[in-house]
């Protein structure tokens, strides 16, 4: 039975503020990558954040997490340096990876962030494998797999929930259902409309909830993962929310009507849905919502600019960080 969590001012000052530096920080790339500033490419999870904020709410420093090729709010949700992933996207040793992997590359295991993935549906095995390492060290830790719609379709999906299910391992399978493929939609290529159901499958928990609520989305986490630490085993969670932009910055976006894209954006925010919620509560006032936005500008402007500012990795180095040190080359 989903309930509502209640929240206090300070919490939901701080959920406010990941979703808002979330959003500011993709603004900010689609603006640089559009202006030619920006190598590589870039993937906005803009319109998805309160699914990143409110399922990593949840987790601790050493739970893992794997993610996709729309994954910077994951990383910033799991405690990711503005710092360090702005300039890894701009190709900079002073990225988390050292600027060898990019935006669709993310990672920074010391957070227990596994990596984003360019690979679709790359991240379940990754998660599964993570999870069986917790049982087999005998830790409390849990995986969450972040993945799309479209990954719900590939045979890595079938395959991990599988194997997850058999040894009830401690992992959640978390579907951000944005209704797109790439440039398709989910009623071409997915004959459920509830991923959720495909639960049943492999014998595990499933539940469908709305993705752009913020406190359903900690609630249905903090089942699932408490769950999954306390021995239950593995959840699939549908959340359905609506990316804001195309798949990636530059789509035409032919494929969605205009009027669908603007109505989301106008009438299923979840950073605005939140805001009406917690200053209708009591919990924050309009000024404060203000000053939270001030700060985020403030911090993603000071991770803009040390990245600008940060040197590229060394060209005799470019063979670093490809082998493990002590391996013959």
């Amino acid at each position: 039975m989903m309930t509502t969590r209640p929240i206090d001012g300070d919490t939901a000052g701080d959920l406010l503020r990941q979703m808002q530096t979330i959003r500011a920080f993709e603004t900010r790339l689609e603006s640089l990558f559009k202006d030619g500033e920006l190598p590589g490419f870039v993937h906005s999870c803009a319109g998805q954040e309160a699914i990143a904020v409110g399922v990593c709410s949840r987790l601790t420093r050493s739970d893992y997490i794997t993610s996709t090729h729309r994954g910077h709010g994951h990383a910033i949700a799991k405690g990711i340096a503005l710092d360090a992933i702005f300039a890894e996207l701009y190709g900079k040793e002073a990225g988390t990876c050292h600027g060898r992997g990019g935006s669709m590359h993310v990672a920074d295991f010391s957070i227990g962030m596994l990596g984003a993935n360019g690979i679709v549906g790359g991240g379940f095995g990754i998660a599964v494998g993570a999870a069986f390492t917790v049982r087999y060290q005998q830790r409390q830790d849990v995986a969450v797999c972040f993945f799309g719609d479209g990954a719900a379709n590939k045979g890595t999906f079938h395959e991990s929930l599988n194997f997850a299910g058999v040894h009830d391992l401690p992992v959640v399978f978390v579907c951000e259902n944005n209704r797109y493929a790439q440039f398709t939609d989910a009623s071409y290529t997915t004959a459920v409309t509830d991923i959720s159901v495909r639960a049943a499958s492999y014998g595990i928990k499933g539940e469908s909830i709305d993705g752009n609520d913020l406190l359903a989305v900690i609630d249905s986490a903090e089942r699932a993962i408490e769950r999954a630490r306390a021995g239950g085993g593995p959840t699939l969670i549908n959340m359905a929310t609506y990316r804001h932009s195309g798949h990636f910055v530059g789509d035409a976006e032919e494929y969605r009507k205009r009027g669908d894209v603007q109505a989301n954006r106008e009438q299923n925010d979840p950073i605005a849905r939140f805001i009406e919620r917690v200053v209708a509560d009591g919990l924050l006032t309009n000024a404060d919502v203000a000053a939270v936005q001030t700060t985020v500008d403030a911090q993603i402007d000071a991770a803009h600019a040390f990245a600008v500012a940060a040197p590229f990795p060394d060209p005799a180095d470019a063979m670093s960080y490809v082998f493990t040190e002590g391996v013959k080359r």
